[in-house]
């Protein structure tokens, strides 16, 4: 038996199906709604797509003709401090997820979307919601607070709740299984989105998103750090709400805001043309990197490994050049020809920590999670859903 992976964001649907560790078929649904909207299921290509529930009713129909389906993992990116795990997902579960669509508007609710089509396509397929903010529920209180008035904590819910967690926990198995110890890593996850989290012993200890995804690196479209006077000054000068200020620093900044190009391939093939915004740009963020991994490096008691991940962490090798240059005082040196080979581990001669560079597998890991929250539950198929969520 199978076990599907729905990942939705607001205009797209990934997916995987797993028959064990193997992969049995995979694709993506795009531009949900728009005119070039279409869904890949494997060499197949299907437009248009319409809805999201239109979307997962095409995947659904095709995974059944690949054999019976044991159960659906849901990439679900906000679960407060509600969630700690995976779990089964129920009325009360779905009533979690929608409270916090305020925490993570760009995600929960599109997360939510697939979890209910499914729920109405599947009523009686196990589905199972694994949390992006679970990994870091082990980031002790000391990390987590913001220094304002603690009433906002314990009212509002104000604190680091941290992101990417789905990926970040795989890269702690991942080289726990290469280095076959227990391991202190600093994980560079460099997307679109970019975090980094300090594991010590397979456990977050921080990580650099914080209340929202905008906190931490320079990313794609999102600003990362500022100073937070900057919303009320532009707010004044700008004559511009709060609202669109955050707006501004979640979709007109980063990248985007420094060259004008959200993508790092861009902005690298103009920076070698010598386009200065680009150079910039890449200065900015390599520099940036290099001092979040510096201050990620000294919160731990030793580091064993320094990884890169997601898409620019695995294929930018101009941009770890620049952040590990910047690291030598850490003892940190990468071997040139493997770095621009994007090989598994660019480690150089002398180098106090291992560099490596490894690919994001956030299906695999909600895969491996759904198994295993299957695996906990007696009598399963026999009393779905039995755990009451709260």
């Amino acid at each position: 038996m199978s076990i599907l992976v729905l990942n939705c964001g607001s205009s797209s649907v990934k997916f995987k199906v797993f028959r064990g560790d193997r992969i049995i078929l995979e694709g993506m649904a795009d531009a949900i709604g728009l005119p070039n909207s279409s869904l890949k299921i494997g060499a197949q290509t299907i437009s248009p797509v319409l809805t999201h529930e239109d979307a997962i009713q095409k995947i659904i129909d095709r995974v059944h003709t690949q054999g019976k389906l044991k159960a659906i993992g849901h990439r679900v990116v906000h679960g407060g401090e509600f969630y700690e795990d995976a779990t089964i997902i129920t009325p009360n579960v779905i009533r979690r997820i929608s409270e916090l669509c305020d925490l993570a508007p760009l995600h929960n609710p599109a997360n939510l979307a697939g979890i209910q089509a499914c729920m109405k396509m599947l009523p009686h397929i196990p589905q199972v919601a694994v949390f992006d903010t679970a990994f870091h529920q082990t980031i002790p209180e000391h990390a987590y607070l913001y220094a304002i008035p603690y009433d906002y904590y314990k009212r509002q819910h104000i604190r680091k709740y941290g992101f990417h967690g789905i990926n970040h926990q795989y890269i702690a198995l991942k080289v726990r299984e290469i280095l076959k110890k227990p391991c202190n890593i600093v994980s560079c996850h460099l997307g679109n989105g970019a975090s980094i989290t300090s594991i010590r012993n397979g456990k977050s200890v921080d990580t650099s998103m914080g209340f929202t995804p905008l906190e931490g690196l320079m990313m794609g479209t999102r600003s990362g750090d500022v100073d937070p006077g900057i919303i009320g000054y532009l707010s004044v000068q700008l004559r511009k709400t709060s609202a669109e200020i955050v707006n501004i620093l979640n979709k007109e900044s980063g990248l985007k805001g420094i060259s004008g190009y959200s993508d790092m391939r861009i902005v690298h093939a103009k920076a070698v043309k010598g386009d200065r915004k680009c150079l910039r740009a890449l200065d900015l963020y390599s520099y940036i990197l290099a001092k979040h991994i510096g201050a990620y490096f000294s919160i731990l008691p030793s580091v064993h490994a320094l990884v890169f991940t997601a898409g620019i962490g695995e294929k930018a090798f101009y941009v770890r050049e620049r952040a590990c240059r910047e690291l030598g005082v850490l003892g940190i040196k990468i071997d040139a020809a493997k770095n621009r080979k994007n090989a598994m581990e660019i480690t150089g001669k002398g180098s106090k920590v291992r560099v490596f560079v490894i690919p994001a597998n956030e299906e695999w890991m909600i895969a491996k999670e759904t198994g295993k929250i299957l695996k906990s539950e007696s009598n399963f198929f026999l009393s779905y859903p039995i755990r009451k969520s709260t």
